[in-house]
């Protein structure tokens, strides 16, 4: 019997059809309506300390707060990457409704209103994306850790995004066996055609050593193959979990 390589049968899985939706109707999940809210926060040096006290503290009023309908994913200090910069995902479970929901009732919120006058004074900039989650990752959960966590950034070649979403449905099995695989996002509003890989490690080595031992199974380097030449640039940056955070 011939054995056809990897890239020949590769032809014949199951694709999704990009012509029959938008993009993220066909790549989200549908059992769920969540929206995500991804924020960059680049810190004065001086004030990271006092910055992260005082999230902490509001995080935890929203969070047990069951009349926002909103909830902190998790929380991060950069590493290695951008430094003095602070990451916080949010999730909105009822998608743009919630999200409109939530932020007409911040703005009433006159504890929140000196929040970010606060707030304002630490920061040098700030920016933000909307995003939906792929639907064949895991829907982030609270770890205990000890970890360190890596978000990988994709910037694609636009019209793209669902082949891109055809290889990485069939790769993400291979990036599964340590539990690293946390999230997967692809935006909305903000910039577009950007993909956010979220993974756990226990340590640098610990993320060395799992990503290595990716190009031993056999369909991975066909993953790689296909989905390189989609990219137009991509980030890495290493994160340590806030105190605060649901993800440590």
């Amino acid at each position: 019997i011939t054995s056809h390589p990897r890239w020949f049968r590769s032809l014949f899985v199951h694709k999704v059809d990009a012509r029959k939706d938008a993009h993220s109707n066909l790549l989200s999940k549908k059992e769920t309506s969540n929206l995500y809210k991804i924020q960059f926060h680049n810190v004065k040096p001086e004030c990271l300390e006092a910055y992260n006290s005082l999230e902490a503290e509001v995080q935890t009023r929203l969070h047990q707060d069951q009349d926002y309908p909103c909830e902190v994913v998790g929380s991060w200090n950069t590493w290695y990457g951008e430094q003095d910069q602070a990451v916080h995902l949010w999730r909105y479970r009822g998608g743009y409704p919630a999200l409109t929901e939530c932020l007409k009732k911040l703005n009433n919120n006159k504890e929140y209103l000196e929040f970010r006058k606060e707030r304002a004074k630490m920061l040098i900039s700030r920016r933000n994306q909307l995003l939906l989650e792929f639907s064949f990752w895991n829907e982030p959960s609270p770890r205990p850790g000890p970890s360190i966590y890596e978000m990988r950034t994709y910037h694609l070649k636009t019209g793209t995004m669902i082949e891109w979403g055809n290889h990485w449905a069939r790769a993400i099995k291979y990036r599964q066996e340590n539990n690293e695989a946390v999230g997967g996002f692809f935006s909305q509003i903000g910039d577009l055609y950007v993909v956010h890989h979220l993974w756990a490690y226990e340590s640098l080595q610990s993320r060395n050593e799992t990503r290595n031992s990716a190009w031993l199974k056999e369909g991975w380097d066909v993953n790689v193959y296909y989905t390189v030449p989609l990219i137009r640039s991509m980030a890495s940056r290493i994160m340590i979990p806030t105190q605060s955070s649901p993800l440590q």
